[in-house]
């Protein structure tokens, strides 16, 4: 076997081999023998199929499968004699394979980056801390009533904080625009769940107006076409009601899943649940911050392979989170849609890999312990939970997984400079919406 290797552009490898005549031409000769015995033809006996009667009938379809063995065990050799690690399926192209001469073929593929770490010692990060207020929890506890609130019509003019039904039409320069109209929609002034301006513009009106509210869409609409325009809404109010809290009892205490009967006891559990929530929230975005100084500090190429392998990933996670289900194909979504995102993660796996790897770090048993009782701890029963964890060996493995990469932001922060501070719970629970990681 002869062999070279070419490096085209970047993480790509041009791998040519030769695989001599005799090899190739025993290989089939084996095969047209082997087939004779088991093949059945009119008019000869089993097993007694003269071989150039099988080669004559069979010669082109056993060559090809023999090339196809000869491909792979010599493309297997060929990569180990060369100590490369392909990313991916390689291409294949003969450039020599008539019958009674050599076997040239050439396989293209990509080939992880050699990842190399700048020194992460003297980064500088802040760790912050959440203070859960008495005031917070009073304020979760209204917010926890107001999911349960129950609307009754009121004759009055609607307020934030009511519930309106209303239908109303959309205009941009006289004209409707798609999505921009319907008909008997609840909405709660005060919820931020429409464009800036259009709840405002329904306080004060009764049952039974019609109003036109002037808005303008922000820059960052999501809708381009609609963007920083200003347009008219046509709104007419069917319906005016009012919210009516229920009472901070054990009927509501129980609805939440709370042990206690009292309010202290409920309070006690609605503060540890804010804790937890503002803990993980801060952690996971010093784990961002952390990750975005790798990123900054080790740019690398990453090979299209296991882009395309991700974005595979994201397509399946998106058409479940949207109930798709087996009426929706993944692969119909716009790979577009994410390619940066998947090229991110790809870059972060194999920047964390090498920091892993080069720090021996592992997923120990009390860390993974103590990780799965923090996800349980929510839950009524969390023995219950624990005990599926421990049960399902592939969700296990995530689990060691996560845990592992904790501990390498951990590491990178014991080389860093850490600043702590103390910042409110809101600040806290807001950082999740700028989680990457």
């Amino acid at each position: 076997m002869q062999v070279s290797v070419e490096a085209t552009q970047g993480l790509e490898r041009r791998l040519k081999v030769g695989v001599p005549a005799s090899e190739v031409d025993n290989a089939v000769n084996q095969k047209l023998k082997e087939t004779a015995r088991r093949v059945r033809l009119d008019g000869f006996r089993p097993g007694k199929v003269p071989v150039s009667v099988v080669k004559q009938r069979f010669g082109d379809g056993i060559r090809a499968e023999v090339l196809q063995d000869v491909v792979r065990e010599n493309y297997a050799k060929a990569l180990s004699e060369e100590q490369l690690t392909p990313a991916g399926m390689p291409s294949i192209e003969f450039t020599q394979d008539k019958a009674g001469e050599d076997v040239e073929f050439v396989a293209t593929f990509e080939v992880f980056p050699e990842v190399k770490l700048a020194e992460i010692e003297g980064y500088e990060f802040e760790k912050p801390a959440a203070e859960v207020t008495d005031a917070d929890i009073d304020k979760m506890l209204d917010n926890l009533r107001q999911q349960r609130a129950e609307y009754k019509p009121v004759e009055r003019e609607a307020k934030e904080g009511d519930q309106v039904k209303i239908d109303f039409v959309g205009k941009v320069d006289g004209e409707a625009f798609k999505g921009g109209s319907a008909e008997d929609q609840t909405l709660v002034l005060g919820s931020g769940s429409m464009i800036p301006g259009f709840e405002a513009g329904i306080e004060g009106m009764k049952a039974g107006e019609t109003k036109a509210v002037e808005v303008t869409f922000p820059e960052d609409y999501g809708n381009k076409d609609l963007a920083g325009k200003s347009a008219v809404f046509d709104i007419t109010v069917h319906e005016v009601a009012e919210a009516e809290l229920p009472e901070l009892n054990e009927e509501f205490f129980k609805a939440f899943g709370a042990e206690g009967t009292d309010l202290e006891s409920f309070k006690v559990e609605v503060r540890k649940n804010m804790e937890r929530e503002a803990r993980n929230a801060l952690q996971g975005k010093v784990k961002n911050d952390v990750i975005e100084k790798l990123l900054e500090d080790n740019p690398i190429d990453v090979p299209s392979a296991l882009i395309d392998e991700e974005i595979g990933r994201l397509q399946q996670q998106a058409v479940q989170q949207f109930g798709g289900g087996a009426q929706m194909d993944p692969s119909s979504l716009p790979k577009e849609l994410f390619q940066d995102q998947a090229e991110r993660r790809v870059k972060i796996g194999l920047l964390m890999n090498e920091l892993i790897n080069s720090a021996e770090l592992k997923a120990d048993d009390e860390a993974v312990r103590a990780y799965i009782e923090d996800q349980a701890s929510v839950y009524q029963d969390p023995q219950q939970v624990i005990d599926y964890y421990y049960s399902n060996a592939e969700l296990l493995n995530q689990v060691r997984a996560v845990v592992v990469e904790n501990a390498a932001i951990d590491y990178i922060l014991s080389k860093s400079k850490v600043a702590e501070s103390t910042v409110s719970y809101e600040d806290a629970v807001k950082s999740k919406s700028g989680e990457q990681g």
